[in-house]
């Protein structure tokens, strides 16, 4: 068994991350596997060193090992262009020129949208461009991220998709809840969904504890897995930690950070048995 925690370094870790990491860390001590520690720090407007520095922090004081080397995504953008060209090359991907603003308004225009499990899918709209048009957006400098076609990669999968939940038990993966996502960013290089798939492979993670909030990219997730042809993990979706007023917990709320616990005299026992785990 090879768990994974993968925090981006957007801000603080909280309660809810040291739970879903214990977890983690947990299930591989069990099974006599291995634990990784992997930062996720593709999102160069929002991730910082010092949030890396402070994510390591909080693992050694709640006394969490794991394998080393830490992956750093960030100094492996090669494999994720990698990844995106092999799709590329057969076809799956297109350029996508349009802004937020562009999708919009042909939402708009057209009266209604399908709708998916993260809102209105993207109108397919850069889809129906013929290659000249492409080549010629391209070529003027245009900025273009380039999206998943979805139905020729279902053409090319064929069989039905399943994943294993250990929570939420087997699951058809249902990936036309998410149209034709984005898969290579225009400002990264990559993108979430790309780069997470491709570490877990190249880690060789065997199961997945994140939190229900990344359900449904699991849909996705299972489509990029076939097309690349990497394993299928286990995964654990866990319910999310929230305040006593039941808003989940988040980053930007710095009263409940592990930092800020700590500093305020809560001991690693203390958090422990608060979060269900023996010390």
């Amino acid at each position: 068994m090879i768990t994974r925690f993968a925090p981006s370094p957007t801000g603080h870790l909280h309660k809810g991350h040291a739970w879903s990491m214990l977890t983690a860390h947990e299930k591989a001590q069990n099974e006599n596997g291995k634990f990784l520690l992997r930062i996720e720090d593709i999102d160069f407007n929002r991730c910082s060193p010092a949030n890396t520095a402070q994510i390591l922090e909080d693992l050694a004081w709640l006394g969490i090992e794991w394998e080393e080397p830490i992956r750093i995504q960030s100094e492996h953008l090669a494999d994720y262009a990698a990844a995106a060209q092999s799709l590329q090359d057969r076809g799956l991907l297109y350029p996508c020129f349009c802004t937020r603003k562009d999708i919009q308004r042909e939402i708009e225009a057209a009266g209604n949208a399908p709708h998916g499990s993260e809102g209105p899918l993207y109108p397919g709209t850069c889809r129906r461009l013929s290659e000249d048009e492409r080549q010629a957006g391209i070529a003027s400098g245009e900025p273009y991220a380039l999206r998943l076609d979805l139905s020729k990669a279902l053409e090319i999968i064929g069989t039905p998709l399943t994943w294993q939940d250990s929570i939420h038990g087997e699951q058809v993966a249902r990936p036309e809840e998410l149209g034709d996502a984005v898969i290579v960013r225009k400002d990264i290089g990559t993108s979430y969904h790309l780069a997470v798939v491709v570490d877990d492979g190249l880690q060789g993670v065997t199961d997945i504890v994140r939190g229900v909030d990344l359900f449904e990219s699991t849909h996705l997730h299972c489509v990029l897995q076939r097309l690349l042809d990497l394993p299928a993990p286990i995964y654990h979706h866990h319910e999310l930690l929230t305040d006593d007023e039941g808003n989940r917990l988040a980053k930007r709320d710095k009263s409940i950070t592990l930092k800020s616990l700590r500093e305020s005299g809560v001991s690693v026992a203390g958090l422990k048995k608060e979060l269900g785990f023996s010390v």
